[in-house]
C-alpha cells in the first residue's frame, strides 16, 4: 500500500473533492483550532484539516499519531446524528485511529483545556524511555 493510499485509507475521488471544498468553509471554532495546529505547532506534529479517510472527512488528522479530532456543533446533539457519529467513529477505530471530539463552545471558551486533552492523547503515544 502506498503512502497516499495509507494516508487516505482508500478515500474515493468524490470524497477528496468534497474535502477540498470544506477547507474553504471552516467554522469559527475549526479555524481557531486550525490556527493552533497548523505548521507543526503542536509538538512538531503535522495535522491536516478536512482530511478524507475512506468515506468520511474528518476535521483534523495527525497521521503520525493516528489521531482524529472532531469539532462538533449542535447538530451532533440530534439522535440520528449521534447514531451516525457512533458508527463513523467505529469505522475509523477499525483503522486503528483514535477519535476525540470537542464541542464548538469548548474550543472557543476553553481553548487551553482542549489543547491539554489533545496532549493527553499524544504524550502516551510518544516513544517511552523506560527499559532502554
Amino acid at each position: 500500500m502506498s503512502y497516499s493510499e495509507n494516508l487516505f485509507y482508500g478515500a474515493p475521488p468524490e470524497i477528496q473533492r468534497r474535502a477540498r471544498e470544506l477547507k474553504k468553509q471552516m467554522t469559527p471554532s475549526e479555524e481557531v483550532l486550525w490556527n493552533f495546529l497548523k505548521n507543526k505547532s503542536l509538538q512538531g506534529l503535522k495535522f491536516r484539516r478536512q482530511h478524507p479517510i475512506k468515506n468520511y472527512i474528518v476535521d483534523f488528522y495527525c497521521h503520525q499519531q493516528k489521531l482524529v479530532i472532531e469539532v462538533d456543533g449542535s447538530i451532533h446533539d440530534q439522535i440520528d446524528q449521534k447514531e451516525y457519529d457512533l458508527g463513523r467513529t467505529s469505522v475509523l477505530e477499525e483503522f486503528g485511529l483514535i477519535v476525540i471530539r470537542f464541542r464548538n463552545e469548548e474550543v472557543l471558551d476553553s481553548f487551553e483545556s482542549v489543547i491539554e486533552r489533545i496532549l493527553e492523547y499524544l504524550i502516551p503515544r510518544q516513544p517511552s524511555r523506560h527499559g532502554e
